[in-house]
Order: structure tokens, then C-alpha cells, then sequence
């Protein structure tokens, strides 16, 4: 049976959520703005995996309105009851490069109690390329929270401000070898003479994938 509109809508309207959800993923293979157009009752549905799977959906099915995406993104990240569903609203304005959002986001950093929107906040200020986001990201590099930690070095890789380079430079002593990884990527990013000497150390790294990488990037 071909997807077509018609039969995407139907399983969009269905009171099992899980023909929501179906249909949710069939959006992908009808034409970008039909899909748009369908996905949009979904952002507030009742069921939080619905509402989850729509959101996600988001960062593509919005590129040629990224007006109505921000203002479909900003409700869901302020006024959705799940952390699942305003992680996944960050992720989304990261993905749209949606910098009119910092603000918001920045907000919602600093008031939320859950980690997880926090790393997707942190995570969604790499993609946006915003030089404000660097006090945000440096903050969270303080944070207690590890997996905060790793998001923010490499966000700020992603981010390109070389003042990142000695405040990244200490995390080549964490004992966590993901977090020297992911430090690796980022120094590879920013470059320059100071990046370089942390990269050569960290080209002795007693973890294989760390060596390797820094070797790599030295290359």
C-alpha cells in the first residue's frame, strides 16, 4: 500500500497513539510542506510520545518555515509538562539554526531543574553558532553533571571562539576518556599553537581511541 497524504492523515487522526506515532514517521516520504501542514496538531497532543516524535520531527519538516517553527518550538520548550518534550525542542531549534532563540533557551537553562534539557540546550548552542552562547557554554563547564561537561566541550568546538582554548585546556586531565575524546575534537576545531600543545600531549594518551585521535588531528 503507497503512502500517500490521505493515508498519512488518517493515521494521524486515529485514537491509537501508536498509528499517531506510525504516521509520524510516514511523514518523511510525502512532500516537505504537506507534511508541515499535518505534523502541527501533533506538537500538543495528549500522549507524550506523540508529542515527542513530532517535536523531533521538526528540525526538517520546518526548513521553509522557520517562523511558525520557532513559535511552535518556543511553546513546547516553555509550557510542555515532559523534560523529553523540551529537550526535544532545543534539539530542534539547534538543528533549524534558530538563533532568535538564544534568549529563550538561555532562560530555560537557568530555571529548569532537569539535566536533560539542559544538555540539549548546551548541545543546541553548538549548532547555532551564536557568540553570545559562550558564557552559557562556559558556565556548564563547570557544571557537576559529566555528561553537561562533554556537551559543553563540544559545543564550544563547534562554536569557533579560540577564548575556549585554556578553559578547555584542564579537561586533558579528567579521568574520563570519553571527556579527553571529545576534547580532542573540539581543540581540533579551534586550532592554534595552544590547542596544538594539548593535542600533543594527549597524542600520548594511555586510552587507544584518545591517541588516536589526537594523532589524527596533528596529522
Amino acid at each position: 500500500m503507497s503512502i500517500t497524504p490521505e493515508s498519512v492523515k488518517e493515521l494521524l487522526e486515529s485514537a491509537d497513539f501508536g498509528d499517531r506515532i506510525r504516521g509520524i514517521n510516514q511523514l518523511r516520504e510525502i512532500e516537505v510542506a504537506t507534511a508541515f501542514e499535518l505534523i502541527q496538531p501533533l506538537i500538543t497532543d495528549k500522549n507524550t510520545r506523540v508529542r515527542y516524535a513530532a517535536v523531533s520531527q521538526l528540525d526538517t519538516l520546518g526548513v521553509d518555515n522557520k517562523a511558525k517553527c520557532l513559535d511552535l518550538l518556543r511553546d513546547r520548550l516553555f509550557n510542555d509538562p515532559e523534560p523529553d518534550v523540551q529537550a526535544a525542542a532545543a534539539d530542534a531549534i539547534g538543528g533549524l539554526k534558530l538563533t532568535e532563540a538564544f534568549d529563550d533557551l538561555n532562560k530555560v537553562y537557568h530555571e529548569t531543574p532537569e539535566w536533560l534539557i539542559q544538555f540539549s540546550i548546551v548541545a543546541a548552542l553548538g549548532e547555532l553558532g551564536e557568540p553570545r552562547g559562550f558564557d552559557l557554554l562556559n558556565e556548564a563547564l563547570e557544571s557537576d553533571n559529566n555528561l553537561l561537561q562533554t556537551a559543553a566541550i563540544g559545543a564550544l568546538g563547534e562554536l569557533g571562539d579560540t577564548r575556549a582554548v585554556p578553559l578547555l585546556a584542564p579537561f586533558a586531565d579528567n579521568e574520563d576518556w570519553q571527556v579527553r575524546y571529545r576534547l580532542v575534537q573540539a581543540l581540533g576545531r579551534l586550532g592554534g599553537a595552544e590547542a596544538q600543545t594539548t593535542i600533543q600531549k594527549l597524542a600520548q594518551d594511555e586510552m587507544e581511541q584518545v591517541a588516536k585521535e589526537a594523532q589524527n588531528n596533528l596529522a
